[in-house]
Formats: C-alpha cells, structure tokens, sequence
C-alpha cells in the first residue's frame, strides 16, 4: 500500500507541497484546508481597499495531480496516533506536511477587539466592510505588510486620512533610495508617517502612542507582526517560543521524523545559519525543498542542506507605482532600486506568476 502523505494548509507552502508529493513521491496524497478557495495572501490589501480578487478554486488548481482535498478545519494532531483531528472526525497519516502558516499578531491591548489585519480572507473581508464609512485609517506597522497597505487604501480611497504608525525607524529593511521613493509616494498619496512612535493599546477611536499621543481612526490595521497556530506546540512537536516548528536542513521536526514543516509554520535555516523569514518568496521554496528531501530518501539517498539566496523585496504602492529593492544572498538592501509603474508590473508579473508556479510546480526532484 502507498505511503499516505497528509498536508494540513493550503496556502503558497501547503498546495506546492500536495501536488509535488504527488507527482515525485507515488504516495497517497491529501490536503486539509478550512477553505475550497486559494488565498492569494499576497494580495489581501487589494482587497481591503475594495478590488476585487481572482477566483481559485483549490480542486481546480488540483485537478489532474491525484490529490485528495478535504475542506475542513483542523483542531489537533495526535502524534503517537498518527491522526490529524479534524472538526468531521479524524485522518491518518504516514508523513504529515505541517503549512498552517501565519496569522496577524495583534501584541498589544485592545487590538484583538479593535483592529484589523489582512493576513487571512475573513480579516480582509472585515477590514473592507469597517472601511465603508470610515473617515480616517490608522495602519499599524512599518515594515513591507503595513506600507503596502497604507499605500492601496490612500490611492483606492481619496476622501480617507491614511496614518502609518511604527515603533522604528521607517521603512527599516530598504536601502536609502528606496526609503526615499516610498516617502515621495507616501507624500504624493497623503500618508501621514508617525515613526519612532510605538503603539501601546488600540480602542474604538484609534491608537495610543508610547510617546504619549494618540492616531484618531475609524478603522486600525494591524501589521506589527505575525504569529503561528498554537496546535504544533499543542500536539507535543519540537517549537520554538513563537510555536514554530523546529526543522533539520531537510525541513523535518527534530522531535517527530514522520513530520515536516514548511513556510510561516517552521523555523528554517540555511546551511550557514540564516533563518528565512515569513514570506511567500521563501513559502514556495521551502516545499520544494521539503518533498525533493522525501523523495530522494524515498530512492535511498540523502538529502543536502538548503539552498536559498535572497534576490529582492517586491513592495506594490497602489496599482500604478511600486518598489522592486534589489538585495544580497543575505537579505541585505543594495542601493539599486526599481520604481514606478515599472516596479508595479514587475511585482504584478511576480504574483501571477507565483499562481501559475501553484498550478504547474514542475521544478525537477534532485
């Protein structure tokens, strides 16, 4: 009898790893997912601020790869059982594909009942419908997320006052010139930037400020970070303290050796030390990755360690300007940039072109 493989997460890791466990394994396949729908995560504060999203079916993305979609919510894992509980009833598993991925991290006070993300399509949904009769934003959150965000809703909304709040510096993880076009952006846009300017807790009217201020809003965006599913630490796997799984450089526990993980969901390294961070240019890799690894064990062979290298940082400001921040193998900014409408569809070729990687991820098994 084939080898059962169990992915729980249909997101960019999750559905890239389903379908290349198909093709490059001959196992048994099944993907768990709490949606029928593909989330293009990536574009989430388009649809915040009113565009409407593609249609992706997941059984048409699977269509033709021989695995099986279940629609249902994951609620536990029991290791020793090999079971993945689910709220129907439960799903064995010889190797389990752990891509729960990532949620918004609300950190301080009030911001669970208050404020609004766009890490999932509910969050998104909501933050659109608190949006409709909304005066003014307050975006919370400097980094990629939050600058993407604050610059779709000022283009798609003239009429609304947009506020970007973050504790450091602004645009921290982009070179000089790179900053420098995002502040002209933000300044032709309307974008009021408080910088250096943490928030301590988020009320019905807006934020309060470490400094002592406050941001009066209508509606709180929250992008100050990101935290995982508690059910990794919750069944007993191998986590570090943000409940990340804890993965060797062929992307499996440490503690469960049926087990791997990929994506937000894990902590992954390079072979020199370098954790990856939470993103969809690391998501798609990392699977690849993961099920080459499965594979080749699969054959009798061993796998070698991870090999990634950063290339850039593709920033969308609306639909008609962009930021394409060219960076080393490390991640570091370089000061060539790209900007304007080139960036913009050089980052709209990006996000496509992740969607047809999803349908046809025809990368070689080594």
């Amino acid at each position: 009898m084939a080898e059962h493989v169990v992915v729980v997460g249909a997101g960019y890791a999750g559905l890239a790893a389903a379908k290349l466990a198909a093709r490059w394994t001959g196992s048994r396949v099944t993907l768990v997912n709490e949606r029928d729908r593909f989330v293009e995560r990536v574009r989430l504060h388009e649809l915040a601020a009113g565009r409407r999203l593609r249609d992706l079916p997941l059984r048409g993305l699977l269509a033709g790869s021989g695995v099986e979609l279940v629609v249902d919510r994951v609620t536990g894992i029991d290791l020793a059982a090999r079971e993945v509980r689910l709220t129907a009833g439960a799903l064995g598993y010889d190797r389990l594909v752990y891509a729960l991925g990532s949620r918004a991290d609300p950190g301080v006070p009030g911001a669970a009942e208050h404020a609004h993300s766009v890490s999932t399509l509910e969050d998104a949904e909501r933050l659109a419908a608190a949006l409709a009769g909304a005066r003014a934003v307050a975006v919370v959150g400097g980094g990629l997320t939050g600058i993407e965000a604050a610059a779709e809703l000022a283009e798609a909304r003239p009429d609304l006052a947009v506020a970007l709040v973050t504790g450091g510096g602004f645009g921290e993880a982009l070179s000089v010139k790179g900053r420098r076009h995002v502040r002209r952006v933000f300044d032709r846009l309307g974008v009021t930037v408080h910088d250096g300017a943490g928030v301590t807790a988020v009320d019905a009217d807006g934020v309060a400020l470490g400094t002592g201020g406050r941001v009066a809003a209508d509606a709180v965006v929250w992008a100050a970070g990101f935290a995982v599913p508690d059910l990794a630490r919750a069944a007993g796997l191998a986590v570090d303290a943000a409940g990340r799984v804890l993965v060797d450089h062929t992307l499996t526990s440490v503690s469960h050796p049926d087990v791997l993980a990929i994506g937000d969901a894990a902590v992954i390294r390079r072979r020199d030390g370098l954790e990856l961070r939470m993103a969809c240019a690391t998501g798609l890799p990392t699977a690849q990755k993961a099920v080459r690894a499965l594979a080749r064990r699969r054959r009798g062979g061993e796998p070698g360690p991870l090999d990634f290298r950063y290339v850039n940082q593709c920033v969308s400001l609306g639909r008609r300007d962009g930021l394409i921040q060219f960076v080393d193998a490390d991640d570091r900014p370089k000061e060539f940039v790209l900007t304007g409408r080139i960036a913009a569809r050089y980052k709209e070729l990006v996000v496509r072109g992740t969607v047809l990687v999803e349908r046809h991820p025809v990368i070689p098994a080594g």
